[in-house]
This record gives structure tokens, C-alpha cells and sequence, in this order.
């Protein structure tokens, strides 16, 4: 059962590993302190916030959303830290409220990993505050306990370090808002009270939607994806896989926007604008869309979200589409759970009456409750179809115009591939899609460069269609992924800017690395052995630690010469064997430490084959972003914590598109280097 705490009250903690949720009125920032036995914060290490988002034990999210989940292991905190902070902030330079006051009451759940929550803190009270202590974990008598707090500060994040004693308050809050800003246009905005107003030049109708931009993140697939920070994915549903969804903004049936009629009459031209896709800055004027025929419904435009450049206005509308379709959707099973619960009242109260136990009239009550049932369950889903059917036109206008890094293997963009000269702002790792809209897909987006590393997850799953792919398949096609994704970004990265590694032990990935080797793109052959991956490990390790080190010194510039500053790939394939405890931690190292610094991880493992390294592997496996080499819906939104199913970008079978587009990776390299 939930507590409902108030502020000041506390509250028993079940276990160590838990989840905090956190919904507001408008994108906020959240972070966690991490405090002695008084409280005082001992330096800007002891704080998680988005320029700096783990913390042994923590996780808060790397940008500003409306929605968040921060992942605490308190097993995982040194013993040092008495007390753990949860803190809110608005962000500030931007176009949102400066204060709590003139928002909702942000809402703050702790719940375990299964969903469930443990205990509820509404902030009540706030009115010029910019930053607020919202809740607070701390031991007592070698138990945990949680908080409700709320103390709030109006001179924003700089007062609230500076009341927690930390030296540098003035400067870990401009570091923080200066991390949130870089991020703006990953941010995620609250689904408004009623539907945008549609632009003038365009149809008569509201979008069924809301837009917005990124992940994400990831992605859902954020995963981490994320997809981190990816289309992955914050009205406040709750957050959460498997946990249990809160009603949807506006009552059973109905979301913000989704679910609003197209026109009167439902035959009215339709506005595929985007109103609430925003950037930092005023952007140049998207395209215009085509003039509708008469009776018709206007053509969607391909880059008619905001932003600076084409890359980003479709980077923006790809995620627009990515909330679009969660929010609708959410919408739809929320009036199917409201026609179910209805239902079982209706049955429940015909059952209740003993005159309706027997004879005709009870079979008639019980009928006229399922007829209605199926009535309206039939009009929302003529909603959502609707609505699916709007997304679907949109995303067939869109696909065909993704540059290459957002572009699927088959699109024809890939056959007029040249290597690029700038990096590009993400990267498509695959596909999403909802059972209840399995005709559309949407594309993965994870911006670059790659904050978290990846894990190719090549356990024995199921797929769709309910067939099981045996543990050697499995291997093989979860390498043949690894494979795919690193061509990706070989291929979207300038030469001379990404350099890939392969560590192979047992040497039983040849057949799928083969592009890789043949082409000539690895930096060096596939290490095997012990003696190879110890090799590999401790240069990438000792790379790591000099970029630190110059970066910490303030002298990039004093790296030792022929050191390869360009960003860096490890693929370990077979993970377990060949891999000590050193190598563990060496790998738990680089996926901690090497994104900082440019150096990333893609691991291709068994995690259950895993799991005899035990806790030494669990912050190496929470640290980097699970995707499966099958279809299977593992990854979360962070609206409403829809099960997204991921589909992994593979190359179509027979072509020779990803052999092409490596053979010009190599050529370039090759002219590069002299």
C-alpha cells in the first residue's frame, strides 16, 4: 500500500534498489546530493545532476523533461553518505515559468523495480521558489527511510548548495543550467490542457497530437534510448514498464489532443504542423506545405518541425512523432481500461440484485453491459486508428527524406553514400513500434555522440511470432547486429574520427565480423586470447586516464604524440569467456569513464551466461543500453512508460549495401592518413 506522505513525514524503505519518479507541469531539472550524517554536502563529486548524471549507486536523467526516473541502488552509496537528496529545479534562460508557483505541484513517487509504489510526496505550498529538496533517503539505525521534504529556495540551485554548505554552489549551478541548455532540444514539455492552436496557413483542425522533442534518449529506447537519451521515450502518466498508468490527462478516454476530431464531420483538412517542437532559438521558417485538394486532407511536409537545419527539424519531427503516437495511445488503453472497469461494475451490480439471478431479465442486463462495453470501446478505437492512420501518412513523407545517419539500410540514400565531413546529430539504431499500431514504425533516434555504450543482448529470447532462436543463433545474430551498428557509425563519422576495436577470445564471431576485417576499417585485427583482450583492455584503459588527465590539467595539448584522439569503439564479442575479475572491472571502467572522453563500449553477451560474475557485472550491465538483435519489447517511454517493441536495423539479406558503404569508409581513410 502507498503512503501518501506530507511534508515532514517519513516512511520505511523496503529494499535498496529502488526507482523515483518524478512528474511535473513543465520540463524540470533533477538531481541528487549526496550528504554526511548533517546533511552538508563535501564537494560538486557528491552531486548527480545532467552534465554529471551517475553517481555510485545513483542515476537522474541528462536533461530537462517533465517526466523523470532516477535509478538509486542504496547498497551501491559509500557508507560515508548518511542522507540522499532528491532536487528539483526550472531551468532557466528559457521560455518556461521561473517558478514553481506558477505550475502544478510537481508529484515525487519512490517505487521498487517491480512498479510498485512505496510511498508519494505531492510539493504543495510553492510560490516564487526556482529549486526545491523534494524528498530525502536517509539511514537510521542501519535502516533506510524516506522523507517528504519540499524545502524549497528562491535564488534557485546556487541557494540550495550554498544551504547545503557546498563551496562551490555559485559554480555547480551555472555548470548544471549550462548542461540543461546544451539539451534544450532534447527536452521533453508536459502535454497542455487543451490542443494547440494550429497555424493560420495551414488546415482547420488540431493535430491529434502534441509534438515535442526528444529519447531517448535515448531512447526509449533510453533504453538507457532509449531510445537516450534517445525516441525514446513525460499529463502525467506514470512512468514505469510494468507499473500500473495513472488516468490520462482529461479523463477516461481522453488525452490532451489525441482523440479530438479531425474537423466537423471528421472530413476536414488536416494540420500537420507541429507547434510545440521547439529549439533555443528562433529557426528559419520550415517548408510549406502543399496546398490540399478540395475534400481532401493536406500532405504532410517533410522537416516542418523547427530547428536550425533540415538535420534537425526531422531529428525534431521524428521525435514529435515518437510522443504523438505514445500519447494517443495512451489514450486508447486508458478508455479501453475505463470500458473494462465500467463494465464489471455494471455486472457486478445485475449480480448483486437476486431477482436477477434468474430468468430473462438478468441475461439482458448482462448483455446491455457488454453492449456498451463494445461500443465504446469500438468509437476509441476508431479514434486511435484515425490517428495512427494521420502519424502513417506523415512518417511515409519522412522516411524517404532521412539523411543517411537517420535513414534505414534499405533506403535509397544509402546508394549515393559519401563519407561526411561533419558529424551529424544522431544516429537511427533501429525501429519502435506499439502493438496497437503495428503498421507504423518510428525511427530510433540516439544523439551523438553516444553517452552510454551498448549491450547486444544475444540471450535465447522469443520473438514475435513466437518462435525461439537457439543460444548458437543467437550469438551469431547478435554479433551480426554489433556489426551493423558499428558500420553506422563508422560511416557517419568524418575520417580519421572513429576508430573500432574487436575483441573476439575464442575467435567464433570470423564469419559475422568479416565485413569489418575485409574491408579494412578495424584498427587492427580481432584481438583472441587472454593475451588479446588484456592487450586491448590496458591500452584503452591508459588511453582513458591520459585524456583525463590532460582534460582535468587544462592541456590537451600535452598528450603524448601518436596517442588517437579520434573516438573510439570497443566491441567484445562472446563476453564471458576469456574475461577475468580484472577485465570486468577494466570494461565497468570504460563504460563509467570512456563516453567522457570518447572512448564507448558495445558489448555482445548472454546476461543470464553473465550472471556468474554477480554484483562485480550488475553496474557494468545498468550502465549500458540493452538492445536485442531480435524483436522484443523491453524498452520504456518516459511519458507513460508504454513497452515499446525494438527491431533492430539489419541489413536486408542479399544486399551489398553495407559492403559498399565500408568500402568508401576504408578508401577515405586510407586518403586520410597520408
Amino acid at each position: 500500500m502507498t503512503a501518501e506522505l506530507t511534508r515532514g513525514q517519513n516512511h520505511p524503505l523496503p529494499g535498496a534498489r529502488l526507482e523515483i519518479r518524478v512528474s511535473a507541469g513543465t520540463p524540470v531539472v533533477a538531481g541528487a546530493a549526496l550528504g554526511d550524517e548533517d546533511g552538508t554536502i563535501h564537494g560538486v563529486e557528491q552531486v548527480a545532476h545532467p552534465g554529471a548524471p551517475t553517481l555510485p549507486g545513483l542515476e537522474v536523467s541528462r536533461q530537462a523533461a517533465a517526466d523523470h526516473r532516477l535509478a538509486v541502488d542504496l547498497d551501491a552509496v559509500p557508507d560515508a553518505v548518511h542522507r540522499v537528496s532528491v532536487l528539483l529545479a526550472l531551468p532557466t534562460g528559457g521560455r518556461g515559468p521561473a517558478r514553481f508557483g506558477a505550475v502544478a505541484a510537481p508529484f515525487v513517487a519512490v517505487t521498487g523495480l517491480d512498479g510498485d509504489e512505496v510511498a508519494s510526496y505531492t510539493i504543495t505550498g510553492l510560490e516564487a521558489e526556482s529549486a526545491v529538496v523534494a524528498l530525502e533517503l536517509y539511514r537510521r539505525q542501519g535502516a533506510w527511510k524516506v522523507r517528504a521534504v519540499g524545502q524549497g529556495y528562491a535564488g534557485g540551485l546556487a541557494e540550495l548548495f550554498a544551504d547545503q554548505q557546498l563551496a562551490q554552489a555559485h559554480q555547480l549551478a551555472g555548470s548544471i543550467h549550462e548542461a540543461v541548455a546544451s539539451g534544450l532540444a532534447r527536452s521533453v514539455p508536459a502535454p497542455p490542457a487543451a490542443a494547440p492552436a494550429h497555424r493560420p496557413d495551414q488546415g482547420t483542425a488540431p493535430r491529434t497530437g502534441t509534438g515535442g522533442s526528444v529519447p531517448p534518449a535515448s531512447s526509449p529506447y533510453d533504453p538507457q534510448g532509449a531510445p537516450g537519451s534517445g525516441p525514446g521515450p513525460q499529463g502525467p502518466g506514470v512512468p514505469g514498464q510494468h507499473g500500473a498508468q495513472q488516468p490520462y490527462p482529461g479523463g477516461p478516454g481522453e488525452s490532451a489532443t489525441a482523440g479530438q476530431p479531425a474537423a466537423p464531420g471528421g472530413d476536414g483538412p488536416i494540420d500537420y504542423s507541429h507547434p510545440r517542437r521547439q529549439t533555443a532559438a528562433p529557426p528559419p521558417p520550415p517548408p510549406a506545405a502543399p496546398p490540399a485538394e478540395p475534400g481532401r486532407p493536406a500532405r504532410p511536409v517533410a522537416g516542418d518541425a523547427t530547428g536550425w537545419s533540415m538535420e534537425e527539424r526531422l531529428y525534431n519531427q521524428v521525435w514529435g512523432m515518437f510522443e504523438d503516437l505514445a500519447r494517443t495511445t495512451a489514450a486508447y488503453r486508458s478508455a479501453v481500461d475505463f470500458a473494462d472497469s465500467r463494465m464489471e461494475k455494471e455486472l457486478d451490480q445485475v449480480l448483486s440484485d437476486p431477482r436477477n439471478r434468474i430468468g430473462g431479465q438478468g441475461d439482458a442486463a448482462r448483455e446491455a453491459a457488454r453492449a456498451r462495453h463494445g461500443e465504446l470501446v469500438s468509437q476509441t478505437r476508431e479514434v486511435l486508428d484515425r490517428d495512427v492512420t494521420q502519424l502513417l501518412v506523415e512518417a511515409e513523407v519522412v522516411e524517404p527524406a532521412l539523411p543517411a545517419a537517420f535513414a534505414r539500410w534499405d533506403n535509397p540514400v544509402w546508394h549515393a553514400y559519401r563519407v561526411p565531413m561533419e558529424i551529424p546529430m544522431a544516429l537511427r539504431l533501429g525501429d519502435l513500434h506499439l502493438p496497437e499500431a503495428d503498421r507504423i514504425r518510428i525511427p530510433m533516434l540516439i544523439r551523438l555522440p553516444l553517452e552510454r555504450g551498448l549491450w547486444i543482448d544475444s540471450g535465447r529470447s522469443a520473438s514475435l511470432d513466437g518462435s525461439f532462436a537457439d543460444s548458437h543463433e543467437m550469438r551469431r545474430l547478435g554479433l551480426e547486429t554489433a556489426v551493423a551498428h558499428a558500420a553506422r557509425l563508422l560511416a557517419v563519422y568524418p575520417p580519421g574520427e572513429f576508430t573500432v576495436h574487436v575483441i573476439d577470445p575464442a575467435g567464433s564471431g570470423a564469419q559475422a565480423l568479416a565485413p569489418l576485417v575485409h574491408s579494412g576499417v578495424l584498427a587492427a585485427p580481432p584481438a583472441h586470447g587472454a593475451a588479446g583482450v588484456t592487450e586491448v583492455l590496458s591500452r584503452l584503459t591508459e588511453r582513458v586516464d591520459l585524456v583525463q588527465m590532460a582534460l582535468r590539467g587544462g592541456a590537451p595539448d600535452a598528450l603524448p604524440p601518436g596517442l588517437d584522439t579520434s573516438h573510439q569503439l570497443l566491441i567484445v564479442n562472446d563476453f564471458p569467456h576469456g574475461f577475468d575479475d580484472r577485465a570486468v572491472n577494466q570494461l565497468r571502467y570504460l563504460a563509467d569513464e570512456g563516453p567522457a572522453v570518447g572512448v564507448h563500449l558495445m558489448m555482445v553477451a548472454d546476461r543470464e551466461e553473465s550472471s556468474g560474475f554477480g554484483p562485480l557485472l550488475d553496474p557494468l550491465w545498468r550502465s549500458l543500453l540493452r538492445l536485442t538483435p531480435v524483436a522484443e519489447d523491453h524498452l520504456a517511454d518516459p511519458w507513460v512508460g508504454h513497452a515499446w517493441t525494438y527491431e533492430p536495423p539489419l541489413v536486408p539479406p542479399g544486399s551489398q549495401v553495407l559492403q559498399q558503404v565500408l568500402a568508401q569508409v576504408a578508401a577515405a581513410r586510407r586518403s586520410w592518413d597520408r
